[in-house]
């Protein structure tokens, strides 16, 4: 893995360092305001400036450029999901390096994906961070890399070993490549549809229901269906 692009550093004003640290976070907050629904291209230093409260000058004082902003923005939110996500990663590693039975591994990787799905749909701030995620995905923007190397790359790798152990080494690792992408993206974009899934579901606690969906496709790791069985008797 590369290294991760330097964040500039904080260095604190006159006022103390504490304020220069409520300054940089109103940046950040303002910078992923903005950048979430209007993307890097549109959005102006100027603009993020206004929206914190700040003077034009404190931007470059901290973060250099509005690139160096973006990549803020963008470690900042790998911050997030380190910070969300690394309790359950961690029991889910010590069940790969235990040896444990395709099971417990199974239900280290509903903890690990019922904890993504809680950071993405509940938390305050999803929507713009999911925005800015998407957009990333779609377009390979200035953070892509980054975001990449620290976040999508390992996250997918790393729940590929968990579904190919839960399915007891049924699947190849191409297969459970796929199927860890595929409930990682689901998630994002579950989030990032809010508004009409929030519509079209009008009832119940949907992130509760996301986790069982995704659970229940996680116990047919464990045990395929009938049809799958049948098939497998046959090649054997």
């Amino acid at each position: 893995m590369n290294p991760s692009p330097s964040q500039p550093p904080l260095r604190a004003p006159k006022g103390g360092y504490a304020k220069g640290e409520q300054t940089r976070a109103r940046l950040l907050t303002a910078a992923l305001d903005c950048f979430g629904p209007d993307g890097f291209e549109k959005v102006t230093t100027r603009q993020i400036a206004t929206r914190a409260g700040v003077n034009l000058p404190a931007l470059t004082y901290y973060f250099g450029s509005k690139e160096g902003l973006y990549l803020a923005c963008a470690q900042y939110i790998a911050g997030q999901y380190s910070e969300a996500l690394n309790p359950a990663a961690v029991e889910a590693q010590a069940a790969l390096e235990a040896g444990l039975p395709a099971a417990d591994v199974a239900a280290r990787l509903k903890v690990l994906m019922a904890a993504l799905a809680r950071f993405l749909l509940a938390s305050s701030d999803a929507a713009n961070r999911n925005l800015f995620i998407q957009r990333e995905m779609a377009n390979r923007g200035p953070a892509f890399d980054f975001l990449y190397e620290r976040l999508w790359g390992p996250g997918i790798e790393f729940t590929a070993v968990l579904v190919e152990r839960a399915a007891g080494g049924r699947l190849t690792q191409a297969e459970a490549g796929v199927r860890a992408a595929l409930m990682i993206t689901s998630l994002a974009g579950f989030g990032e549809g809010r508004a009409v899934i929030e519509r079209a579901v009008s009832e119940g606690d949907r992130i509760d229901y996301a986790i069982a969906a995704l659970n229940e496709q996680i116990d047919a790791l464990v045990r395929p269906a009938p049809a799958a069985r049948a098939g497998m008797r046959e090649k054997s």
